[in-house]
């Protein structure tokens, strides 16, 4: 005869529920607050990855451009010509614009500043004066935005059309390379045009505001002493500086357009491309400029 544990059924359950973590391993109020939380953060995390994209793209690109260029078998005819054709563009495109502009600034700029320190008993200053502010600040924003303007532009256009078109998908299954054939000539034609540009704009701008200054009777010297004294107002720095400003903002011009053009979506259209790139454009310019003024 069984005894009475044989008859005896299971212990009954508790009133209370298991104070032990759930199936998935975390503890409920732990997995509600997680629910509440990643969402936003989620959100968060796709801002900032949208925001920088760019800017990791640019330095990615930028250091691929330069490593590409050193080696013989990247730049063959095709790639050539396309350097040659967007050069001509780019500077013969710009040599109105740049004189223009340089005009208007040594009109403004130079005359005033030489006008105003004469008035004031410093007209020794002036050289230092127009050197720190208007070579080494205004002339690489003002060119950059040139380039930007007059062929960044049409850059960012005809690539970014190119892209929507499906030209470019079809020149990867062609066993073309996009980058080699539409990135790195463009990119390497505005860093030429940049330099070329900024001193063809310096030169313009101090040549201006002498003529003026000169015409009515504010400065009594004669141009090579003033491009003397300008000269001589440079430091060792300035005269690696300032170019290098030069062409650091043409080749990031350069390289931001062919860079937005090739990021478009499905659904952009020249609408929405073109006021992206010039914004990219501007932040690059005045992105260059101020770390190296910072630095400077």
């Amino acid at each position: 005869m069984a005894g009475p544990e044989a008859n005896a059924g299971p212990p009954p359950a508790s009133d209370h529920p298991a104070s032990g973590p759930p199936a998935g391993g975390l503890p409920h109020w732990l997995a509600a607050a997680a629910a509440r939380v990643l969402p936003p953060l989620a959100r968060i995390g796709r801002l900032t990855r949208h925001q920088v994209r760019f800017a990791l793209v640019l330095v990615g690109m930028g250091w691929g451009v330069l490593r590409e260029s050193v080696r013989p078998n990247s730049w063959r005819r095709t790639v050539r010509d396309e350097f040659r054709l967007c050069l001509r563009q780019v500077v013969g495109g710009g040599v109105l614009s740049t004189l223009f502009t340089a005009t208007l600034a040594g009109l403004t700029v130079v005359s005033q500043a030489a006008y105003w320190l004469g008035f004031a008993g410093m007209a020794q200053m002036t050289g230092s004066i127009l050197v720190s502010v208007l070579v080494r600040e205004i002339a690489p924003v003002l060119v950059g935005i040139i380039l930007l303007g007059r062929s960044g532009m049409l850059t960012l256009t005809e690539i970014g059309m190119l892209t929507l078109g499906g030209q470019v998908r079809a020149m990867q299954a062609q066993g073309l390379d996009p980058f080699l054939l539409l990135v790195m000539p463009r990119t390497f034609a505005f860093t030429v045009g940049g330099f070329t540009l900024g001193i063809l704009f310096a030169t313009m701008a101090l040549l201006m505001g002498f003529i003026v200054t000169h015409t009515a009777g504010v400065m009594s010297m004669s141009v090579w002493t003033f491009f003397s004294d300008v000269l001589t107002a440079m430091s060792a720095w300035d005269f690696l500086v300032i170019p290098l400003k030069f062409v650091l903002v043409g080749f990031f011009v350069g390289l931001g357009a062919c860079i937005t053009g090739l990021l478009v979506d499905v659904d952009d259209t020249i609408a929405t491309i073109m006021p992206r790139g010039f914004a990219r454009g501007i932040m690059t310019v005045l992105g260059v400029n101020i770390l190296f003024s910072l630095g400077f």
